[in-house]
């Protein structure tokens, strides 16, 4: 990502406020300019300028960074293939404590930088504490709660 200057921010904010005396004509020409494709031909006025906008910024900001490219991409294979959307697994940050009730005992890890602390030991990850906890192997974000069992799943 680019970074901004006050005179990028200030020519970039006069551009943004431009758009919006344009007429619908001007605002298709920009879009080519822009774009380098023609303009789809019945995008309203209200899109096709929030479109505009968020392409003059990023000409000047820069874009969005890979990771989040390749998230959408996958995001448009996806529904292309017909196969519906999986939402990412949640972030667990540092200093958050995960309960679970197991066979009447309740067990509280601290989520730590790279691994977790349980019962006063650091382990590498939440599935080897629930393999600690249950004897069994489970995927640990499942058996805290941060991951729901998948449909169709026996």
């Amino acid at each position: 990502m680019k970074t901004p200057t006050k005179k990028t921010e200030a020519a970039v904010a006069a551009e943004l406020e431009a758009l919006q005396s344009l007429t619908q004509q001007e605002l298709r020409e920009r879009w080519v300019e822009l774009y380098k494709t023609p303009c789809p031909r019945f995008m309203k006025r209200p899109l096709l300028t929030r479109a505009l906008a968020y392409r003059i910024q990023e000409n000047a900001f820069g874009g969005l960074d890979r990771g989040t490219r390749r998230r959408l991409d996958q995001a448009a294979a996806a529904l292309k293939a017909g196969r519906p959307l999986v939402p990412s697994q949640p972030k667990v940050k540092p200093g958050t404590r995960l309960l679970r009730e197991w066979q009447g005992t309740t067990h509280e890890v601290l989520v730590l930088e790279k691994s977790v602390q349980y019962r006063d030991r650091e382990w590498p990850s939440l599935s080897a504490v629930a393999q600690e906890i249950t004897g069994a192997h489970w995927s640990g974000p499942r058996f805290f709660g941060l991951k729901e069992k998948r449909r169709g799943r026996k």
